[in-house]
């Protein structure tokens, strides 16, 4: 049976494709303990945005300057913005624009 009506939903990428495939296939199961499921992926979560290291940073006037003028324009406190950066850069996701 189609769960999905293909004229009203297109998968936006392979990976979605995939994953409307699996559906279709009825290759989902039911969780026995939905609770117990839901208290793991939380303390995965806690985990991940525990931030429990403090390093010490030395910059130059001019770039503490910039950096708390680009927190102010984000609306996040300078800190948060190092963090990101750093986070993003070593992820691989860090896009610099023009």
């Amino acid at each position: 049976m189609a769960r999905f009506n293909s004229l009203a939903f297109e998968p936006i990428d392979p990976e979605e494709k995939a994953l409307m495939d699996s559906i279709e296939d009825d290759e989902w199961t039911i969780v026995a303990d939905i609770e117990q499921e839901k208290e793991k992926a939380l303390g995965a979560a806690r985990a991940t945005l525990k931030k429990d290291r403090r390093i010490n940073l030395r910059l130059t006037e001019k770039d503490y300057y910039h950096i708390q003028l680009k927190a102010i324009e984000e609306g996040i406190p300078y800190q948060t913005l190092i963090a990101s950066l750093v986070h993003k850069y070593l992820n691989g996701t860090l896009v610099v624009q023009d």
